[in-house]
């Protein structure tokens, strides 16, 4: 079956322990393969692919292969996400599974299959359809990192706001999320 033929499938990713949610809801293809499922979920949240990840899909994990060291998947108890593709993995509408990114950070997201709607040739895949608020920065310290990050960026009497707006850059509005700028980024995935 080629692409244009396979169902679309609505997913959203859902930062875990984000509060208030940091999400996304995409369409993809059925027949997405994990590799490129994973420059989706980078694309549309706003990652910079600079670490580490892994699905857990029902019980198995899946990363992928390293070609500097052959044999780490299998050392990690994880399986390879070449060739994997999500119709064969997942059993549709409802399914959730998780995606970690960055190891260190422990960036989890859960992915569901909200939708499974019929294949659609003239619709360009993948897309972002809906989001909310910002992707936090890299290297924050996860989650929780993330929330004092906020809190000392919104206090200028904060003992760490002045490292922290300087490290950023500036300004940085948790709040903004912008479909445009999502979709130029998934468009470059082919």
């Amino acid at each position: 079956m080629s692409k244009a033929n396979a169902p679309i499938y609505q997913i959203k990713i859902t930062l875990k322990d984000s509060k208030p949610p940091i999400w996304r809801r995409v369409l993809i293809s059925s027949e997405t393969t994990l590799p490129k499922l994973h420059d989706i979920i980078q694309a549309a949240m706003g990652w910079y692919d600079s670490h580490l990840h892994a699905f857990n899909i029902h019980g198995e994990q899946y990363s992928a292969p390293s070609p500097y060291d052959p044999g780490h998947l299998q050392e990690m108890g994880m399986k390879s996400t070449n060739r994997k593709k999500l119709n064969a993995l997942v059993s549709g509408e409802g399914d959730k599974f998780t995606y970690e990114y960055d190891f260190g950070d422990d960036w989890q997201h859960e992915i569901k299959i909200e939708k499974v709607l019929p294949p659609d040739p003239k619709q360009k895949l993948p897309v972002c359809i809906k989001g909310k608020r910002a992707c936090p920065p890299e290297d924050i310290g996860g989650v929780w990192g993330y929330d004092t990050f906020l809190e000392a960026i919104k206090d200028p009497n904060h003992d760490e706001h002045e490292m922290y707006t300087e490290w950023i850059g500036g300004d940085f509005d948790p709040e903004a999320f912008d479909l445009d700028v999502v979709n130029l980024r998934l468009k470059s995935i082919t």
